[in-house]
């Protein structure tokens, strides 16, 4: 495994446990070159998901970019980073079970906010707005109503 630090090849793994619900093994290495240490995680490949899409064109599931998404509109929030990779991990979960090859990005965007809305209404808004591209600050507001209306 290359080091993340230095780029060397070798490395000694320190300590290994079960990782997220036991579908994945978290590993600490530590480099024989530099003696930083570093975790890696080792995991079942899985069958790839196809994203779908709103202009119509097909691209493969990327995690991270779901999860910069999540962090950008989590920023300065009350939301721990296992929450956030807690929410992925629930969405992977539900698209793999369902055993659909393809999802279209607006599902996927439905279950952020879903997941968002129970954990931080603050990044469940700003998720909102980034997602449903309001058009202008009517269709915010329209959103925003919804939010207040749910709670009461």
């Amino acid at each position: 495994m290359r080091c993340y630090y230095c780029g060397h090849l070798e490395s000694k793994v320190v300590d290994s446990r079960s990782a997220e619900d036991g579908t994945a093994i978290r590993r600490r290495r530590e480099c024989l070159q530099c003696g930083k240490r570093f975790t890696t995680y080792e995991k079942i490949e899985s069958v790839p998901i196809i994203v779908i899409k709103k202009d119509g064109s097909r691209q493969s599931y990327d995690r991270e970019k779901l999860q910069r998404g999540i962090l950008n509109s989590c920023a300065n929030r009350p939301v721990p980073i296992e929450e956030i990779d807690g929410i992925l991990d629930s969405i992977e979960a539900e698209i793999h079970n369902s055993l659909a090859r393809e999802v279209s990005s607006v599902q996927i965007g439905q279950m952020v906010m879903d997941r968002l809305r129970k954990i931080d209404e603050v990044a469940y808004v700003r998720f909102a707005s980034v997602y449903k591209q309001f058009k202008d600050i009517e269709s915010f507001k329209e959103e925003l109503e919804k939010l207040f209306r749910s709670e009461s």
